[in-house]
């Protein structure tokens, strides 16, 4: 019998693919030890597996590999035994948000609340999982131009980031979708004021001394820099994304 995959290890090198940007090598590995997985019927790490191709093909814009890995992983869900776990609710995330990306936010609001249900349940109150729930709704109800509840979870996700070691790059990430929902709902002069705010608080969490200036810091730079450079704060832009390319360049 083939032995199983130690997940752990495996995931633990996907980390440093995905640290270094280099999103050609995670795919690969994903790749190969989804084939392992498979040849030896091991259902929790196919699933787990799936999970991570779901995130990185969203992030490549890759739509058809990444409905694949969403059939996937959701169709191990009751094989694996994880009904009503919270792994089975970050399979919801990660699925919601996968369809979310591709233009199909009336299907992520369903399955944004199956995970609300388990999240809500199972979750202390300053897990960041809880906060990123929250967010992600947020962005498909404004898609589907449903703002005022879209900022209620916006709200939220803040109140839970608050409570989150280093949750600052979150809530900086939630600021600036704060000000899209304001430009979207009440018109960019209209909201100058409020949206001037929102980016100027999403600039004082990005600075917040002592947090680690790792890979993720980096993603989150770089994810921020074009916000601040469609509100016209080009030099704010320009700072962060030169703050990433420094920690990719490091790695």
């Amino acid at each position: 019998m083939t032995e199983k995959p130690d997940l752990n290890r495996i995931l633990a090198k996907l980390d440093e693919h995905l640290g270094k940007n280099d999103y050609s090598s995670a795919e690969r590995h994903l790749i190969f030890w989804m084939n392992e997985a498979k040849a030896c019927d091991d259902k929790r790490c196919m699933f787990s597996l799936a999970n991570e191709q779901m995130g990185l093909y969203r992030k490549l814009g890759r739509e058809k590999e990444a409905l694949e890995a969403l059939e996937l992983a959701n169709s191990l869900i009751d094989a694996s035994g994880l009904g009503g776990t919270i792994s089975a609710g970050t399979c919801f995330v990660n699925s919601a948000t996968v369809y979310k990306a591709f233009g199909m936010a009336e299907k992520a609001i369903p399955l944004f609340e199956r995970a609300k249900e388990i999240y809500e349940k199972n979750l202390p109150d300053n897990d960041g999982r809880l906060g990123g729930l929250y967010n992600n709704t947020a962005l498909a109800l404004s898609d589907l131009k449903r703002y005022d509840e879209a900022m209620i979870n916006y709200e939220k996700a803040i109140g839970v980031m608050k409570k989150v070691t280093y949750g600052e790059l979150e809530q900086a990430i939630t600021y600036l979708n704060i000000a899209d929902i304001l430009e979207s709902r009440d018109g960019r002069d209209a909201a100058k004021e409020k949206i001037d705010k929102a980016l100027d608080t999403a600039l004082d969490l990005l600075s917040t001394e002592g947090i680690p200036h790792n890979g993720y810091y980096a993603f989150v730079c770089e994810k921020c820099a074009p916000s601040f450079g469609y509100y016209g704060r080009d030099d704010a832009a320009k700072a962060l994304r030169e703050i990433a390319e420094e920690i990719y360049e490091g790695t």
